[in-house]
């Protein structure tokens, strides 16, 4: 089959043993893992006929069916769910032999997957990417921008090598180390009733506080900050990102809550709204970043957290004197 040619060595007595690829393994894997052509491929970012047509010659190089094909999903046969569990431990020892080599060669050399919620992601990495470059020139970084379950999944899975969300992540296997910490600042139409300096966060109560969708992290962190003082949150009317959030609030739905380093940027972006700081000591989240505990690589993480910390200090300093 055309880019899927099996590997051959000889075996004892001179005969030829036929091996799988490494892409025949990830392309099986991920199949395992969804269940379903379509999506196994969406996530290694390949076709479906070049997916099936890797998993087809797996297939053949083992002498045996791994997949049933319905006209629904695909199921794992016997023989399948024993070769899709070894194939887990093979990957995982490959993806580690990476880490130790890139590890041996300095710190930030190489590549570096990372995965970053969104509620982060437009707001921090302008700040910290040029700092990057200019500093680990060698670095070759790829970014994933998902919500926080879907990239700690990918973490776990060995398919980022580190994630940069909001803490505490509390999740068996992973080491988390804390970036920095941010206000949440108020944002309302202009012209609201609310008075002028610092809010106590019972200004709260009588206000429509408008969300984000459910699996946004930011979500859960201001509900929180609303049960605290018994605000509502408006019953009906949800975003799926910050920017449309505050969009929403322009156009008068209620008030939100923006954490401030997304401030300057989704603020200039809409008319007729005013930012009220909170009263001390006032709500806050914690961004850091996480890893896998048994990742060779914990040394150039806190290499890439000192970094981060460095760029975010100066950013959210400005911030908060502007």
């Amino acid at each position: 089959m055309p880019g899927y040619s099996r590997p051959r060595v000889l075996g004892v007595g001179g005969s030829v043993i036929s091996r799988p690829t490494i892409a025949q393994l990830r392309a099986f894997l991920a199949l395992a893992e969804h269940l379903h052509f379509r999506d196994a491929a969406a996530a290694l970012r390949m076709s479906q006929p070049a997916l099936s047509g890797a998993v087809a010659a797996l297939e053949e190089t083992l002498g045996a069916k791994l997949v049933e094909r319905t006209t629904r999903r695909v199921l794992l046969t016997p023989a399948g769910e024993r070769a899709a569990s070894r194939a887990e431990r093979i990957l995982a020892e490959l993806d580690r032999l990476v880490e130790e080599v890139h590890a041996a060669r300095g710190p930030l050399v190489g590549p570096l997957r990372v995965g970053v919620i969104p509620t982060v992601a437009p707001y921090l990495l302008p700040v910290v990417l040029p700092r990057l470059a200019a500093g680990f020139p060698e670095l070759r970084l790829s970014v994933h921008e998902d919500q926080t379950g879907h990239i700690v999944a990918e973490l776990l899975a060995g398919r980022l090598d580190v994630v940069l969300l909001a803490l505490p992540l509390d999740v068996k296997g992973v080491t988390e180390l804390t970036l920095y910490e941010e206000d949440f600042v108020l944002v309302t139409p202009d012209g609201s009733d609310l008075p002028g300096g610092p809010l106590p966060r019972t200004a709260l109560t009588d206000l429509d506080v408008i969300l984000l969708n459910e699996g946004h992290c930011l979500r859960d962190q201001a509900l929180d900050v609303c049960r605290e003082v018994g605000a509502r949150a408006a019953a009906a009317t949800y975003a799926t990102s910050l920017a449309t959030l505050v969009q929403l609030v322009s156009g008068g739905f209620g008030v939100t809550l923006v954490p401030e380093t997304a401030l300057a940027v989704e603020t200039r972006a809409a008319p007729g709204l005013v930012p009220h700081r909170f009263a001390d000591p006032a709500p806050f989240r914690r961004i850091g970043l996480g890893y896998r505990a048994t990742s060779p690589r914990a040394g150039e993480f806190e290499v890439l957290a000192e970094a981060i910390r460095t760029a975010v200090t100066t950013e959210i300093a400005a911030v908060r004197a502007g």
